[in-house]
C-alpha cells in the first residue's frame, strides 16, 4: 500500500525533468507514487515523461493554470496519507522521501514538512529551510545563502516551502486546497498560515536533502512577472488569514513594511510592477475569501500574532 505521492508541476521543464525524476527512482523507500501536471508545455517535456517513465502519471493542461491549478489537480487525483510536492528543477537525496514519511509519522500534530534545500549550483550553500511570516507583511526565508552546516537541526517554521514539501493529505479536506487565486509564489504561506490557524504546526526536516536550481520557470530572481504576483498576494494574503482587528493591531508594522519593499524595488527598476501588484491584491480582498474567525481558534491566532512580532527582530538581526 502507497503512503504518498509526490505531484511535480512542469511547465517547458525538459532539461531539468531527468534527473529530477532519476532521483526519484533511487529512493530508499519506493511506497509512494508520481504525477506530473504538465502546465500546457511546448517544449515536449510531457511527451518525453510518458514515453521515458512509464510508472509516473503524466496529467496535460492545454494552458498554464499556475502553480496552484497544477499541485490542486495531483492532491485531488491522490489518495495516499502524504502528499509530497516537488518542483521539476530539483534532485532529490535517496532518503528524501523516507524522512519526510518519517517526521510526519512522528509529528500528527504537523500538517507541512519543509526540506532542507541546498544550491544546485554550490550544494554546500542553502536555498531554503522552510519560510517566516513577520508583522511588516513580509515573507522571507533566512536559511537562503547560509552555510548547510548551520541548519542541522529540525524546528518549527511558519510555513513550509512548497517547492519541495510533505503535506498530510487528509487536512486539506478541513481547510481547503491551495487557493488558485495565487496563481503563483506565496501561496505555500497562506496554506500553512491556515493549517496554523487550525492549531496545526509546521516543521523543517533536516534530513530530507534537495538540490534546488531556483527560478526555473520565472527565469530569474526578480521579473515583472514575480515581483507583479508577489506584491499582488502580499496583500490578499494578510486580508484573508487576519481577522479585521489583527489587521488594524498590525498597520504600525504593515505600513512602513510596505513602504521599504516599495522602495526596494523602485531601486531596482519595478517599482510600477510592484504597485500594480499592490492595486490588484486588493482587487482580490473578497468576503467570501477570507478565513472565517472562530473563537474556538482564539489560542492559534494569539500564539500566530506573537510569533509575527518576534520574526520582525529575527528579520532584524537576520540583516
Amino acid at each position: 500500500m502507497q503512503i504518498a505521492t509526490v505531484v511535480i508541476p512542469n511547465l517547458n521543464g525538459m532539461k531539468y525533468l531527468k534527473d529530477c525524476l532519476d532521483s526519484l527512482r533511487r529512493q530508499t523507500r519506493t511506497d509512494f507514487s508520481v504525477i506530473l501536471i504538465d502546465n500546457g508545455s511546448t517544449d515536449g517535456s510531457a511527451d518525453y515523461v510518458a514515453q521515458n517513465y512509464p510508472g509516473v502519471r503524466v496529467e496535460r493542461f492545454s494552458e498554464n493554470r499556475g502553480f496552484c491549478g497544477a499541485v490542486n489537480a495531483g492532491i485531488r487525483m491522490s489518495s495516499t496519507r502524504y502528499v509530497i510536492l516537488l518542483n521539476n528543477d530539483t534532485i532529490c537525496d535517496a532518503q528524501f522521501v523516507e524522512q519526510l514519511v518519517a517526521a510526519m509519522e512522528a509529528h500528527p500534530d504537523c500538517f507541512a514538512g519543509s526540506s532542507r534545500m541546498v544550491q544546485m549550483a554550490d550544494p554546500s550553500r542553502m536555498d531554503n529551510g522552510g519560510d517566516f511570516y513577520c508583522a511588516l507583511g513580509w515573507a522571507y526565508t533566512p536559511a537562503k545563502g547560509k552555510p548547510v552546516e548551520r541548519y542541522e537541526r529540525a524546528r518549527a517554521v511558519f510555513s513550509a516551502c512548497a517547492g519541495a514539501a510533505i503535506y498530510r493529505r487528509a487536512v486539506f479536506d478541513e481547510i481547503g486546497m491551495f487557493d488558485e487565486a495565487h496563481f503563483a509564489y506565496l501561496e505555500d504561506v497562506d496554506v500553512s498560515w491556515r493549517a496554523r490557524i487550525y492549531g496545526l504546526c509546521n516543521m523543517y526536516v533536516p534530513a530530507a536533502v534537495v538540490r534546488h536550481v531556483g527560478s526555473a520557470t520565472s527565469g530569474s530572481v526578480y521579473n515583472e512577472f514575480k515581483v507583479r504576483h508577489a506584491s499582488r498576494n502580499s496583500i490578499y494574503l494578510i486580508y484573508k488569514n487576519m481577522p479585521v482587528l489583527q489587521i488594524l493591531w498590525n498597520l504600525p508594522f504593515l505600513i512602513p513594511g510596505f513602504l521599504i519593499k516599495m522602495l526596494f524595488f523602485v531601486k531596482k527598476g519595478y517599482g510600477k510592477e510592484y504597485i500594480t501588484g499592490l492595486a490588484k491584491g486588493f482587487a482580490l480582498c473578497r468576503r467570501d475569501k477570507k478565513v472565517q474567525f472562530c473563537w474556538k481558534h482564539l489560542g492559534s491566532y494569539l500564539k500566530i500574532q506573537w510569533e509575527l512580532w518576534v520574526n520582525v527582530i529575527r528579520r532584524a538581526v537576520d540583516f
